[in-house]
Order: C-alpha cells, then sequence, then structure tokens
C-alpha cells in the first residue's frame, strides 16, 4: 500500500477508545428534585425480580438502544421508563464523564432535575422503591474507598511460548477502587457511588 493511500485512510478516521465498538453502552441519570430542606438526590432500590443485581441501590438507567437518538435521550428514556414520569418533568439534562467498565461496558451518566417527583410511579417490574438523599449530605461526607484486586488466569492452551518469561510472566493485577456512601440503612456503592462521587468533585 502506497503512502498516501494509508494517510488518507488515517485522515477519515476518528479517535475513539479501542475496541469500544464492541462494549455494551448504558446510559444513567442522576436525578435531582427539590424537597423542603434543599435539594435531594434520588436513588432506586432494583426489583428483587430482576435477574442482574436484584435489591441493590442504583440510579435510573439502561442500554442505549438503536432507536435513541443519542446518549442523552436514551438516559431520559430510561428515567421516564424507570420512575413513570414525562419528558416534561425532567429539565437541566447535563452530561457527566463517561466510565469504562472493566467489564466491558461503557457508561454514559448525566445530571437531570425531576421537576414534579409526586407525579413519580415506580415500574415495578425495575423498580422495588425508590428514596432520596440531601445532596448537602454528599457535600460533606467523603466516600469511603475500599480495593478489589482481580486475579490473572490465562486458558489452559495459552502459548506461553510465545512471550518472555513463559509460565513465569510476570503479569500485572488489575486493581479496582470501589466506593461506598452510607446513609442511615442504606449503602450506596459501586458505579452508583462512584458517578455520584465524581458529580460531588464537580461542585466542590
Amino acid at each position: 500500500m502506497e503512502l498516501e493511500a494509508i494517510l488518507s485512510k488515517l485522515k477519515k478516521h476518528t479517535p475513539s477508545i479501542l475496541g469500544s465498538s464492541e462494549y455494551s453502552k448504558y446510559a444513567v441519570m442522576v436525578p435531582l428534585i427539590q424537597k423542603e430542606d434543599g435539594i435531594h438526590v434520588l436513588f432506586e432500590v432494583r426489583s428483587l425480580q430482576l435477574r442482574r443485581q436484584p435489591g441493590e441501590i442504583c440510579f435510573p438507567g439502561g442500554k442505549i438502544d438503536l432507536d435513541d437518538i443519542d446518549e442523552k435521550a436514551a438516559a431520559i428514556r430510561e428515567t421516564k421508563e424507570e420512575l413513570g414520569v414525562d419528558s416534561s418533568d425532567i429539565s437541566g439534562v447535563l452530561p457527566l464523564d463517561f466510565m469504562v467498565s472493566p467489564f466491558g461496558m461503557l457508561i454514559y451518566p448525566f445530571v437531570g432535575y425531576v421537576s414534579q417527583p409526586e407525579k413519580i410511579k415506580c415500574n415495578p417490574v425495575e423498580v422495588s422503591e425508590v428514596f432520596t438523599v440531601p445532596l448537602s449530605f454528599f457535600m460533606s461526607h467523603e466516600p469511603e474507598i475500599h480495593y478489589v484486586k482481580f486475579k490473572v488466569i490465562p486458558e489452559q492452551n495459552f502459548p506461553y511460548d510465545l512471550i518472555v518469561g513463559g509460565k513465569n510472566y510476570n503479569w500485572r493485577t488489575r486493581e479496582v477502587e470501589e466506593y461506598f456512601y452510607v446513609y442511615e440503612d442504606k449503602a450506596i456503592w459501586g458505579m452508583t457511588a462512584r458517578i455520584l462521587a465524581h458529580f460531588i468533585e464537580l461542585l466542590h
């Protein structure tokens, strides 16, 4: 291949995260509501009927569909479906930093204001209950951070003969931070807590 043809190909390429075309893509909403004592953050408790992570605390969100115009539209759609509100009840939707999960997921978080929380009627198939926490709590409380280590275990037919060191190769262990907020009897952790911590960092 000639140099000009190589450069022409590359000029047409828009950089992204390598391998991201194979990632599952999700959009998430951090819902804010106004209460008498100030702004609160709204959380869902996942239905016990769900196959994945039943009973865990999360934000509204889910997989981005082909019909979604963009990530923001997906976050709004999922919030409507799970909380039973209308598009007109959701405003000020703005993006946070997107996340790359070690489990092959791209997560696009947004923050939005739900203007009429009294209209919330949870979809019982996905949500067992909702609760709120004052934003001021998160502004004044740092999350606890704990670490999870992942061990590298190559498959049985791994070609050790092709790498320097063979079976004695010095694999790097992967360490992942897990964030925790504890409010009253609720433990908010994992990806939800990480998104929340990032949001609070931006406010500070």
